[in-house]
């Protein structure tokens, strides 16, 4: 839901720093890796309860998950790239609440469980969501920049790291808060249904016909 609000936001800086990494050599793919290590790390601090310095490093990790699609906007985007995006994005989201989970598994691992299995509902809806959209040629206006259909909804991703920081910020409470987001991605899975089902709900159009000249 605040994911376009907080691109257009960053998105002046992004670019300004975008510009200098570009002209060095450095490729899309690479910050994509970056951010996904600085990520995983994030994640083992949790582990270890090290929940300030982990936030540090998960706010690092997005840093580099915005620079990399304006490096590659500069340079060549890339099906590849987009494809590493998007999967060591997923697996990203999916290791926070685990590392919690392993920090404290007592408090912690059921909610874990529930907001992990949110997840899998949400990633799945905006997944096939794109797959289809593709299929179809659509297109979208809300992130026009994003290399497959962009489907937004509740919890985007500016809500998922909300999310997080407040986890690290109050280590406690994250059973509660938990909860509290796995709720929110219910509502995100039930409207991208409501959606996919008024976008999908007539048959696609057949392809043009070949015409063939003698």
């Amino acid at each position: 839901m605040l994911d376009r609000f907080a691109l257009r936001l960053i998105q002046p800086a992004v670019r300004a720093l975008a510009r200098p990494l570009a002209a060095t050599g450095i490729s899309a793919n690479a910050l994509t890796w970056g951010g996904f290590a600085m990520g995983m790390l994030g994640a083992a601090l949790i582990t270890q309860a090290a929940y300030g310095t982990a936030l540090l490093a998960m706010v690092g990790s997005r840093l580099c998950d915005a620079l990399d699609g304006a490096v590659a906007r500069q340079t060549q985007p890339t099906d590849l790239g987009g494809f590493l995006d998007i999967t060591l994005d997923f697996v990203f989201y999916a290791s926070i609440p685990l590392a919690f989970a392993l920090a404290d598994p007592t408090r912690n691992a059921l909610a874990s469980a529930v907001v992990l299995a949110a997840f899998v509902g949400t990633a799945s809806s905006f997944l096939a969501f794109a797959a289809l959209a593709a299929k179809r040629g659509m297109h979208s206006l809300d992130y026009p920049g994003k290399s497959f259909y962009f489907l937004g909804g509740l919890t985007e991703g500016t809500e998922t790291l909300a999310f997080f920081a407040a986890a690290c910020v109050w280590p406690a409470h994250f059973a509660q808060l938990a909860y509290g987001f796995a709720a929110l991605c219910g509502l995100t899975l039930a409207s991208r249904l409501r959606w996919g089902m008024q976008a999908f709900a007539a048959p696609a159009a057949p392809p043009p016909l070949e015409v063939i000249h003698d």
